[in-house]
Order: C-alpha cells, then sequence, then structure tokens
C-alpha cells in the first residue's frame, strides 16, 4: 500500500498553500480533491484585504484595481455613509487563476496534486476514496471545507455556527464605474449580515449572506430580490456565474488537532467572525499548521500540536464575537435603521473605519518554526 507523510484533503487556498509548505520541509505530500477542476465550485468572493496583499506574495496579475472607497447603506438605501481610505484597501482576485497558482506552487515544491478524487474516510491511518486506491498516511490536513468530513473522522470539533451566502459575478464596461465597496444592512434580505455589490471596474460581485434559518424565502430568491435594485451595480457585458456556500462564523474551533491529523481553513474556522473574511486567516494559520506538523512528524512529539491549539486564538476573539452575536440580533429594518445611523457619528465612523480598514480582523499568527523557517509567501 502506498505511503505518505501528509495526506491534504481540499485543494483549495489553505490546503495548497500548507501543502506546498509541507513539501518544502522535504516531506511527501499528496493533495486530493473531489472536483475535477479547480475553477468548478468556488466558493469564496475572492477579496483581499490589504494586510493579506502586505503579507503575502499573491501575482499581481490575478487581482483587480485597488478599492478604497467603501459605502455602508440602511435598509431604505438612502444616504449611505461612505468611507475613503488614503490607500488600496481591497483587491478582488481571479480566484480560479489563484488556485492553480497555488496549485502549480505545491507541485513545484513536491507535492503531488490529484484533482477528481473524494475522500472517504480512515481508519487506523489508513484512508479510503472514491476514485483511487486506499493509502496509508502518517498524518491529515483537513482543509475540506466548512462542513469538513476529516473533523468528524479525526474526531476534532466541527462548525456549528454558520452563514449560507449566495453571489453573481459578472463582467462590466471598463472606465464606466469607479471601483467602490458597497455594503447594505438589510435583514430582508442578509439577516445577521450584509448584502454587497463590490465593483473593481472589471467585474461587480453582488451577493448576500445570512443566517439560513431566517432567510425563508431561500438564499437563491433573496439574491435575486437584493440583485434587482443593488447599490451601485453596473450593468453585465458578459456571461454571469454564480457562487454560494457555507460560511463558519463561531470563531476557530477549539480542538483542531490530534496525533492523526489537524484541521485548516475554513475547517478549522479560520474566518473572522465579525466579518466573515477567511482568506487572510487561512494564510496565515496555515503556515503555523504547517510548523506544527513538520515539527511533529520529524520528532514525533504530540506536546507540539498543542501550539495549534483554537483557544489561544479565542482568547483574541472575545471582541469580535460579541460583535457577532449584537449584528445577528439585528433583524428588523428598523434596528438596521437605528444601527446606521449609529454610525453616522464621529465615535460610529471610526469603529466602521476600524473593522473595514484596519489591521485587526484576525490576530496574528506567529509561526516560530522549529527548524528550517518555512516563508512567509505563497511563490
Amino acid at each position: 500500500m502506498q505511503v505518505v507523510d501528509v495526506l491534504v484533503v481540499g485543494a483549495g487556498l489553505a490546503g495548497l498553500h500548507t501543502a506546498r509548505l509541507l513539501a518544502g520541509q522535504g516531506l511527501d505530500v499528496m493533495v486530493v480533491d473531489r472536483r475535477r477542476s479547480l475553477s468548478a465550485g468556488i466558493r469564496t468572493t475572492g477579496i483581499f484585504v490589504r494586510r493579506t496583499l502586505d503579507d503575502f506574495d499573491v501575482p499581481g496579475h490575478l487581482l483587480g484595481p485597488g478599492v478604497r472607497d467603501v459605502l455602508l447603506y440602511p435598509p431604505s438605501r438612502r444616504s449611505p455613509i461612505r468611507l475613503t481610505s488614503d490607500r488600496d484597501e481591497y483587491r478582488v482576485a481571479d480566484m480560479a487563476g489563484v488556485y492553480e497558482h497555488a496549485r502549480h506552487a505545491a507541485q513545484t515544491a513536491g507535492a503531488r496534486v490529484l484533482l477528481g478524487v473524494r475522500y472517504a474516510g480512515v481508519t487506523a491511518g489508513v484512508v479510503r476514496f472514491e476514485g483511487a486506491e486506499p493509502l496509508r498516511a502518517r498524518f491529515i490536513v483537513g482543509a475540506d471545507g466548512a462542513r469538513s468530513r476529516v473533523a468528524r473522522d479525526l474526531g476534532l470539533d466541527v462548525n456549528r455556527r454558520m452563514l449560507v451566502g449566495a453571489e453573481l459575478i459578472h463582467p462590466v464596461a471598463s472606465g464606466t464605474t469607479t471601483p467602490a465597496f458597497h455594503c447594505v444592512l438589510d435583514p430582508r434580505v442578509a439577516p445577521g449580515y450584509l448584502g454587497w455589490v463590490i465593483d473593481d471596474g472589471r467585474h461587480a460581485h453582488v451577493g448576500i449572506a445570512g443566517y439560513p434559518g431566517a432567510m425563508r424565502a431561500g438564499v437563491r430568491h433573496l439574491l435575486e430580490t437584493f440583485a434587482a435594485d443593488a447599490p451601485g451595480r453596473a450593468p453585465s457585458t458578459g456571461p454571469i456565474e454564480r457562487r454560494g456556500g457555507p460560511i463558519p462564523v463561531g470563531g476557530v474551533l477549539r480542538r483542531l488537532a490530534c496525533p492523526a491529523g489537524l484541521l485548516v481553513g475554513d475547517a478549522a474556522g479560520a474566518v473572522s467572525p465579525l466579518t466573515a473574511g477567511g482568506l487572510d486567516p487561512c494564510l496565515r494559520m496555515s503556515e503555523l499548521a504547517a510548523t506544527v506538523t513538520a515539527g511533529y512528524l520529524r520528532t514525533g512529539d504530540e506536546h507540539l500540536l498543542r501550539r495549534y491549539d483554537g483557544n489561544t486564538f479565542r482568547a483574541r476573539f472575545r471582541g469580535r464575537l460579541l460583535l457577532r452575536r449584537v449584528f445577528a440580533g439585528i433583524r428588523s429594518p428598523v434596528a438596521a435603521e437605528a444601527a446606521v445611523a449609529v454610525l453616522r457619528g464621529g465615535t460610529g465612523r471610526a469603529l466602521a473605519a476600524r473593522v473595514l480598514f484596519g489591521d485587526g480582523s484576525f490576530p496574528d499568527v506567529d509561526p516560530r518554526p522549529a527548524g528550517p523557517p518555512l516563508g512567509h509567501a505563497l511563490r
């Protein structure tokens, strides 16, 4: 039976980044993903924040123009609050291209990436698949999304508090719009979260997310309702792509690792509970995950796994988790109008700017490798 040091389940950004780092440490790494193409089944908007672009080497040709303006709308859509940064705060990526770039980087480092292979479970280190022969893995990295099968099989924690999101993406006429991020607080279409339009002058992303139990009309219908008159949406000049999926917002899970494996990305709850952004957290936590995994496999010391402890992260999330509960409690248009009115004042605007433009959406993660440095890059 084939034996690998590390099996990574899921070829998203977290899984591929972790695989690259581990392969760079000389480990025998295999990545499997049930998708036959990395351009299929994309679930993220692809919004990279300035902090991520400062710290990680995301190829510039895969990023759209910078976005500096954010407009916050009440349910009435009248008199939005405009916040403007003196720097490019957001850039929307071609995520199919980002995934392909990350796959190439992982393969160049020595990892094998197999698409069209579905993980079917693990027993005593023997991993079963649909579409491939079983193999034996010394360690498994679960990068298989918010509803992780790996987490259940390894007896690790699973996400229980989730939003569900849906989005339309289409090209817009070049030079006809000013890049901007439009956010609508309207619990009728996005209970517990937002509707959004982010237009970087090339493509428009129009989406909503909310708690599924409160979306009685269904997320697809609510998205169509929102998109019909979404502020800032430019007419489509080409085919419309649809995306959607669950978004964990309960914070980083507590039990993330065991001697058989660990979790990264959405599987680990590595998403900001307030903003629901997951690209920055997945990269930061993947670096720590790779360091811990390499050290553990090199030494066999289970104490190293304790460094990958979700309770450490959760201690830094108290304020964000509290604001998430406040956000979730805005369930009527009247309450939403009042919340936006509070943000119009000086203190409210400062708080909004700190959330939208600040560096604290997700805590810093210090890998501190127990060996050669892993590097802080996607290349």
